[in-house]
């Protein structure tokens, strides 16, 4: 797998409520008899082997996976900002790249595609070719002060605060399908029977 051409780390973002999956924790949802999270993890390390999870319970069994393992200073699950707010402060390199734990097919060149465009940007997000998709970003550390203000507001919208800041995209209509998330019995059915397809 290709690496990324900067110096980063990776956070997992695995602090949601799942709330549209009956409150599960989606993170350890069973994919192929193996955690959703475990399958990120084989795909993420290759190309950023600097990992650290971001989580609001089940904290030993994230810690069982062998990463730092961070809660979201902010109460009542803030979404997905205050998970990447705590990891940019953790983060023992300049870029974090952000990725959503129920997302096991992320592409192999994720890292070094958005590592591209990071020259004159603080935030680089992917499109799919159909929407964007701010939670698979790369950041720059400098970006913790706006974000933390942004949230001190009350403001929790991944987007909004994002194209606030000096941003680029990269343009991942080529594989679309490795954006495919887990929110329902349905998806994950379909995850299933599609699984070495996705993988590929």
């Amino acid at each position: 797998m290709p690496k990324a051409a900067i110096n980063m780390s990776t956070v997992i973002l695995a602090g949601g409520k799942g709330s549209r999956f009956g409150g599960i924790d989606k993170g350890l949802m069973q994919l192929k008899e193996k955690p959703l999270i475990e399958h990120l993890i084989h795909r993420i390390q290759p190309q950023v082997p600097n990992v650290i999870i971001s989580a609001n319970r089940n904290l030993e069994k994230y810690r069982q996976f062998g990463f730092p393992v961070y809660q979201d200073d902010i109460a009542d699950y803030a979404g997905p900002l205050a998970g990447i707010l705590k990891a940019l402060k953790k983060s023992p390199t300049e870029w974090l790249m952000t990725v959503p734990a129920d997302c096991p097919f992320i592409p192999d060149d994720l890292a070094e595609r958005l590592a591209t465009k990071s020259k004159g940007n603080k935030v680089v997000m992917v499109h799919d070719g159909k929407r964007l998709q701010p939670t698979f970003s790369l950041l720059h550390q400098s970006q913790v002060s706006s974000l933390e203000q942004f949230l001190q507001r009350g403001e929790r919208k991944t987007r909004v605060w994002m194209q606030q800041q000096p941003h680029d995209t990269v343009d991942f209509s080529d594989k679309a399908n490795a954006f495919i998330n887990i929110n329902t019995e349905e998806e994950l059915f379909y995850a299933e029977q599609h699984f070495t397809e996705f993988m590929a």
